[in-house]
């Protein structure tokens, strides 16, 4: 086929030519599939969104995912992908600050610190004078300290995907301009079909890379991609006549609090740009036109005013000077802020590479990930946060740009930890939502369900009270795990995903996905993974083995197993989509029963006597193990009741339909009053399973094996499944430790009046071993029961042995940690697995 001969055939077509869609023909062209790739872009390059960005690009994040992405951005920027394409990027590695005005946004930067730290980026925490000297135009009345990064920059985005489209074409990427795809569908054979002006092609793989039309686009196919195009502003003032006998660049200026947005220089001019705080705003809610091409919209200046003043106040050198440029360009908002990157949902080979707010600063990390798991099966970060499949059918159009405006407000607010996004809610509440929210339930929102993190009690306001030091909901998650470890607790844990696998081959299709003995017997009980063919994981399951719905075991009848999976939340798409995709012709039927089913957990040394006063159910050791599984009647209905317990407690899961939610749940309450009995939320289910050293969805990602993250005594080595070989790789580049950290200091005199000093680490850390940077954190707490601040860690195996001594970077500030061997809490798990005690004869 000539080079001007329409493909009819490709192995991968991407729609979409902006620094997504090349980006990641680019990685595609790197990891081998180049001549296999075509890429088809309505108009020319960069000609949607890209072309208007205003290119900035920093080490300043607390995501240590996103950490890994724009250091890589970063190192192709200044130098690498010149050196490899000989075009010119015009790099600009002026070094940035990102200003702190408060403690709380000290607090930011400090964490930002150890983060960075851990990922070895040049980063330090510095005093206004140092910002002074670099950049002496700004205004630093109250300031207190600045994250600066003297690596970062910013780049012309055009030149940047030039130079990617030129890297691709040189290793076979067949690039099509002025060619606009007008449908995409899925074929009886699984290839998908783009059509477009020009002609059709049939591929096995198609990427929506649309921009502002992704979403749109995703609608030809029956896909649901929640994202809304917001309109942002950056201005170019007129000539600066303090900037022209400059001999360097100055450094880029992040005002989150002032500016709500970056100030930096654009040649001899000033180019400000703002994230407005208020009354954002949003274009093409319904519709994209396809006719837009370097579209921008007249500028609001009314909108942003207050931020634009703040900014000239902040740069006086400005106030004079007329605004020479003004940029009004749509932007693409997910729901909460990161890109869609990764499979669609319910449909296999359709990737998305869209959504993203920061392509520039994100996109060549997040296409490289992307490239990789669709070659090779899995990413090498983490993706959980970035997979499309992290939304539900609860993801309206509606929904969406009320989450896109509210992610817009937030762009430039502090990321406190565990940050609470209220707009839109509550959209999938649970049966017991209003009765939790009357006793001081706190929610968080977890695939569109409500979940309670804490309970606010004794006159604490029923809010989220935000700090990256403990502030007073500490004190409510202990009183919760008090109650939890001394009593009994109950927890509404409805958001778990709950799946059923019945028909002949049921067992068969989950034997060979899950690396564990499958359950067999019926009421038996098994936790385990599934893995990719990398031998990653892709998710963590518990397996319920059911009776069979109605008796099948007549003579020249096939058995129909059903089994029950449930896994976290987050994972149910992902769990449906790795199912389907590996069922074949097996005679298998998969129902997701997560928005008809509810689910209580029962924990705590009082839970048997509990649950005895409301089933005639026995509940003994000897009649009830632990690891197993029993229907159960309570307050008249029918109960599946586990034997299992996430809290490392004596305790249940209680699973069932939702019309008896309510019932089951007073019934318990009544029986548990004698004894004491708490509500608890998400908060304290964290800390107890931090302090029996469960590993979670922090730890347990796709980036590692089942040997790296230390969790092989669930894996069978006489059995075949997916990953296998892989995951049973002994030549580990880190492995997950269970770490206790040393606790802060006191509260000194020193401190603000109503501040603490306690601080405990969020995640991302860096973890050293004499002197030198071993891993970082992957979730940290408080372990309330222990005293401890315990943590999980990847580490380089040599600094995984138990009784190894570490620090910890927290805040900044080094901290003496020590590599656990056994669980902080109840080392011998004995306490789950408690007996009843036996009545004294009469």
């Amino acid at each position: 086929m000539s080079d001007k001969q329409f493909p009819s055939h490709a192995r991968v077509v991407i729609v979409g030519g902006g620094v997504m869609g090349v980006g990641l023909a680019y990685h595609l062209a790197h990891e081998g599939w180049g001549p296999e790739v075509v890429l088809l872009e309505k108009a020319e390059l960069t000609s949607g969104s890209t072309w208007h960005a205003a290119g900035q690009i920093t080490h300043s994040t607390s995501s240590f995912s996103l950490g890994k992405c724009v250091d890589y951005n970063i190192g192709l920027y200044s130098g690498a992908l010149e050196a490899e394409t000989g075009q010119a990027v015009t790099w600009h590695g002026c070094g940035s600050f990102r200003l702190a005005y408060t403690e709380d946004e000290m607090d930011w930067l400090r964490h930002t610190l150890s983060v960075g730290r851990s990922l070895g980026f040049n980063i330090e925490l510095v005093g206004p004078d140092r910002v002074a000297e670099l950049h002496p135009f700004y205004n630093l009345d109250g300031v207190l300290g600045a994250l600066h990064t003297p690596d970062d920059g910013h780049v012309d985005p055009t030149n940047v995907t030039m130079a990617m489209a030129a890297g691709a074409r040189a290793k076979g990427v067949r690039i099509i301009r002025r060619c606009r795809a007008t449908n995409i569908t899925q074929q009886p054979s699984g290839e998908w079909l783009v059509e477009t002006e020009q002609g059709a092609i049939l591929c096995e793989h198609v990427v929506n890379a649309g921009g502002t039309y992704a979403r749109q686009m995703g609608e030809w196919s029956g896909l649901q991609l929640p994202m809304t195009s917001m309109t942002h502003h950056y201005f170019v003032t007129e000539e600066v006549p303090e900037f022209r006998d400059l001999d360097r660049e100055l450094p880029v200026i992040r005002d989150d609090r002032k500016v709500s947005g970056y100030i930096r220089m654009e040649q001899k001019r000033g180019l400000i740009g703002i994230y407005e705080k208020a009354n954002p705003n949003t274009v093409w809610e319904d519709h994209c036109p396809w006719e837009a091409e370097n579209e921008l919209f007249a500028a609001d200046y009314d909108r942003v005013m207050p931020w634009l003043e703040e900014s000239l106040n902040r740069m006086p050198i400005f106030a004079e000077l007329g605004i020479s440029r003004d940029v009004h360009g749509a932007i693409s908002h997910p729901p909460d802020g990161n890109p869609l990157i990764g499979p669609a949902p319910g449909v296999r080979n359709y990737w998305c590479c869209c959504g993203t707010q920061i392509g520039i600063g994100w996109g060549p990390g997040l296409t490289r990930e992307l490239a990789r798991w669709i070659v090779h099966g899995a990413a090498d970060i983490s993706m959980r946060d970035y997979d499309p499949r992290r939304f539900g059918s609860y993801a309206t159009k509606d929904w969406q740009v009320v989450k896109a405006k509210e992610d817009y407000c937030l762009r430039h607010e502090i990321p406190f930890p565990h940050f609470n996004r209220l707009a839109g809610r509550p959209i999938k509440p649970s049966p017991l939502y209003e009765t939790l929210k009357a006793k001081g339930a706190v929610f968080e929102e977890v695939y569109g369900f409500e979940r309670p993190r804490w309970f606010a009690k004794d006159g604490v306001a029923q809010k989220d009270h935000y700090a990256f030091r403990r502030t007073v909901v500490d004190d409510m998650v202990a009183a919760e795990v008090k109650a939890v470890r001394e009593r009994v607790g109950i927890m509404d844990v409805t958001a778990f995903t709950k799946v059923m696998v019945e028909g002949p081959d049921a067992y068969a299709l989950l034997d060979r996905l899950t690396a564990n003995r499958m359950p067999q017997k019926v009421g038996s009980i098994t936790l385990t993974h599934m893995l990719n063919r990398r031998g990653r994981i892709e998710l963590e399951t518990t397996i319920v083995r059911m009776a069979p719905a109605s008796s099948s075991e007549a003579v020249g009848e096939k058995n129909t197993d059903r089994f029950y999976l449930v896994c976290a939340a987050f994972f149910e798409q992902r769990l449906l989509d790795h199912l389907a995709a590996h069922q074949g012709d097996e005679d298998v039927t998969v129902t997701a029963l997560s928005s008809t089913w509810g689910a209580l957990s029962l924990n705590g040394p009082k839970s048997r006597d509990v649950l005895a006063a409301c089933t005639d159910a026995r509940l003994d050791n000897g009649a009830f193990r632990w690891l197993s599984a029993q229907e159960i009647s309570i307050a008249g209905h029918q109960v599946w009741a586990f034997r299992m317990s996430y809290a490392g407690e004596l305790g249940w899961e209680l699973h069932m339909p939702f019309d008896a939610m309510a019932d089951v749940y007073a019934a318990l309450w009544r029986a548990g009053e004698a004894h004491g009995i708490a509500d608890y939320g998400s908060f304290a289910m964290n800390v107890m399973r931090m302090e029996k050293a469960f590993k979670g969805a922090g730890e347990l990602t796709n980036e590692v094996t089942l040997a790296e993250a230390d969790v092989l005594r669930f894996a069978r080595t006489d059995k075949a499944y997916l990953g296998r070989d892989k995951t049973l790789n002994t030549d580990l580049p880190w492995v997950c430790a269970y770490l206790e950290i040393e606790p802060d200091a006191p509260a000194s005199s020193s401190e603000a009046v109503g501040r603490t000093n306690a601080i405990d680490g969020h995640g991302g850390e860096a973890v050293m071993l004499d002197g030198t940077v071993v891993g970082s954190t992957a979730s940290v707490v408080y372990g309330h029961s222990v005293g401890k601040i315990l943590a999980f860690a990847y580490v380089k195996p040599h600094a995984a042995t138990p009784g190894t001594a570490l620090e910890v970077v927290i805040h900044g500030k080094p901290r003496a940690a020590r590599v656990l061997g056994e669980p902080a809490y109840d080392p011998q798990s004995l306490l789950p697995r408690a007996d009843a005690v036996q009545e004294p004869a009469e």
